[in-house]
């Protein structure tokens, strides 16, 4: 349960009494992309940008186009404190992020994240996530822009606006026309690199936006060629981490063209699946040997790389004990490797890539 408190406060000229403030609201953003870290201020000024918030309800009109103003001042002290305020608005009252947009705020923050001074750019890049929670802004920062601005954030910007610059391009992707666009603006490659050598927080930033945006072919091909297989079996690997299993669906998908099936393989992704379904969770197992039979079902020589690292015996420990779907897949899976060996000559040589 969150504390509440009452205080008097003034801002604008506007007094402001008797405000109730939930020190739970603030700390409890995004369920599914948890990179705004905007309550991460000095303990001084903390409490004056929840009140600023709490006051911001049915009178923020005046407030928010004074805080759009200032995000055009020539002062980079006085763009910031707007910038941060702006995202403090649009992250914890959701009917804010229509009326901050209509007040014209994301041309000029947009500005903001080609800033040489990385905190304003931080900034920034976080208000048009905040921004970009809401379905009806989604059209007007892509095209104002937005998407090569936060590409080039993955690359340049400090870890906490490359974070925040990758869940504001999920935002977007979930919107079908923009994830060509996305990709074509150069997002994969540091996206890649965010996967390995981010943060925890980064790598599940960048691989959910991954796993958004290789639902299309182009994507899958640009992810294969900046090295995604290498980065996701390394992840996959590592059994006491916290990333098998996003690394796993992120891999899921990109194999499923030619070109990601290949590159699994080369970097020996083969022998990972099987340990994993031998000594996974039961989800890992189950998404493992979904990769397995993906990579199987259209090539014998990697039926026989399969078949070589013995995963016929925990394949039928999970035919027998795991989920559902996972016993549905193993046994369609055992079934293929138990083809006579004589069909292993009917591989796709183009697959092969060892």
């Amino acid at each position: 349960m969150g504390t509440e408190s009452t205080t008097n406060y003034s801002y604008l000229g506007r007094s402001i009494s008797h405000l109730t403030i939930n020190e739970e609201s603030s700390s409890s953003a995004f369920s599914d992309c948890n990179s705004d870290r905007s309550g991460e201020f000095s303990a001084a000024s903390s409490q004056t940008r929840r009140l600023l918030l709490a006051c911001a309800t049915d009178n923020s009109d005046e407030l928010i186009r004074q805080l759009v103003s200032d995000l055009g001042s020539n002062s980079v002290n006085e763009q910031k404190q707007a910038a941060m305020e702006i995202r403090l608005l649009a992250k914890n009252k959701p009917e804010n992020r229509i009326r901050i947009a209509e007040a014209g705020a994301i041309k000029p923050l947009i500005s903001l994240i080609s800033s040489q001074d990385l905190q304003l750019q931080e900034y920034g890049v976080t208000a048009i996530l905040n921004l970009s929670l809401c379905d009806e802004n989604k059209d007007a920062i892509a095209s104002a822009g937005a998407i090569r601005s936060l590409v080039r954030v993955l690359s340049s910007g400090n870890s906490t606006a490359k974070e925040n610059a990758a869940c504001a391009l999920l935002r977007l992707s979930q919107v079908d026309a923009y994830k060509p666009a996305i990709g074509r603006a150069g997002a994969i490659p540091p996206l890649v690199k965010l996967l390995e050598t981010g943060s925890g927080r980064g790598k599940k930033d960048a691989s959910t936006a991954l796993y958004s945006l290789c639902s299309t072919k182009d994507n899958k091909v640009r992810a294969v060629k900046a090295g995604i297989m290498r980065v996701l079996v390394e992840l996959m690997a590592d059994l006491e981490g916290d990333m098998v299993d996003k690394s796993a669906y992120v891999a899921s998908v990109v194999v499923t063209v030619a070109e990601g099936r290949a590159a699994f393989v080369a970097e020996g992704g083969i022998p990972v699946l099987v340990e994993i379904v031998e000594v996974g969770t039961q989800r890992q197992k189950e998404i493992a040997v979904v990769i397995l039979l993906q990579i199987c079902e259209e090539s014998a020589a990697y039926r026989k790389l399969v078949f070589d690292e013995s995963a016929i015996p925990p394949l039928v420990a999970l035919s027998q004990s795991g989920t559902n779907r996972a016993k549905e897949k193993a046994e369609k899976l055992i079934e293929l490797l138990r083809q006579p060996r004589s069909n292993n000559g009917t591989a796709r040589a183009s697959e092969v890539s060892l």
